[in-house]
């Protein structure tokens, strides 16, 4: 397999508006480190990332444990009991069963079904609030699909905003990229590429906080569709995406905002602020990234009637006990 390195100079050179975010430039003589301490980590991290066959599509995962448990997005999962096809770093294919989900943040787990046998594997940072705006990391994945004769395809950048789920780089992903690490430069997974922004800068990846927060759920093959503690807007639904494609809302909580804005069952979620809503992690992070208190506007649809709500986002729950 070839190993093609990201002509790590030229990049840096061409992105300097980018990395000046923070202040001064950096000079070339830390170009040429940052470069080289990627290049160590590379084929340390690379064996572990996998190409996963999706049925109507390709999407990336990371093996994180030496039993063959892989994170990934829970767009890419779908639900628990799945069996999918994964691509190894060699191109050997083996199965693969999904786990449990967290559908509010796009975090999701799989069990590789080849037992005795240690996985290669990489390590999952714990210190989630070490990962800040300004710091350097890089991004893993199969854009694409696999192939062997590219192999994984090597992203440098930085992290943009950090959320109480979520981080936001300028690490450029593709299609296929889905579920793929990315990494700091100790080679510690920090995050898992999530929302894919076509012809914007805006790529999201999954921190590791809904991971660390809802493991034991997770390995138990539960899906989570609400989680009411932490930061950001808080509407008060639970929502999933119907056998059409459409997020639908499931639930409407007793004196949330979205009960005081008229949502009800079965509406389905069409637009926040006249963007269209394509899928539930880019509504969920649409609504994370906003305070308690600022107003949104959904366009509707029930029973083939449209309408437009605005509603007052509140302030998530305090957790009880």
């Amino acid at each position: 397999m070839k190993n093609l390195f990201l002509p790590g100079l030229l990049w840096m050179v061409l992105h300097l508006p980018i990395l000046a975010i923070a202040g001064e430039a950096p000079d070339a003589h830390f170009f040429t480190e940052l470069q080289q301490q990627v290049q160590t980590l590379l084929p340390k991290v690379r064996p572990a990332v996998v190409a996963i066959l999706t049925g109507d599509g390709t999407a990336s995962g990371v093996i994180m444990s030496e039993d063959g448990l892989v994170l990934t997005a829970a767009h890419v999962a779908e639900r628990p009991g799945r069996e999918l096809q994964v691509i190894l770093e060699d191109g050997s294919v083996i199965s693969a069963t999904t786990l449990g989900l967290d559908k509010t943040t796009d975090a999701a787990i799989m069990q590789l079904n080849e037992g005795n046998r240690k996985w290669p594997h990489v390590e999952v940072s714990r210190q989630v609030i070490q990962a800040q705006p300004g710091e350097w990391c890089f991004a893993l994945g199969h854009p694409g699909g696999f192939d062997e004769q590219r192999g994984v395809v090597l992203r440098v950048g930085r992290i943009v905003k950090q959320t109480a789920n979520s981080l936001q780089t300028d690490c450029v992903l593709m299609g296929g990229d889905s579920g793929g690490p990315l990494f700091n430069l100790k080679g510690e997974v920090i995050g898992i590429h999530s929302l894919i922004w076509e012809g914007r800068d805006e790529n999201m990846h999954v921190s590791m906080a809904p991971f660390l927060r809802s493991w034991d759920d997770m390995k138990s093959s539960r899906v989570i569709r609400t989680w009411g503690i932490g930061s950001g807007g808080y509407l008060g639904i639970s929502t999933d995406v119907n056998e059409k494609g459409e997020l639908e809302v499931l639930d409407v909580f007793a004196d949330s905002p979205s009960e005081k804005a008229g949502l009800k069952s079965g509406d389905l979620i069409l637009a926040l602020n006249g963007e269209a809503i394509t899928g539930l992690p880019q509504f969920t992070q649409a609504v994370r990234i906003r305070a308690a208190g600022e107003e949104i506007k959904l366009r509707l649809r029930n029973l083939n009637a449209e309408r437009e709500v605005t509603v007052k986002l509140g302030a998530r729950p305090k957790e009880k006990g």
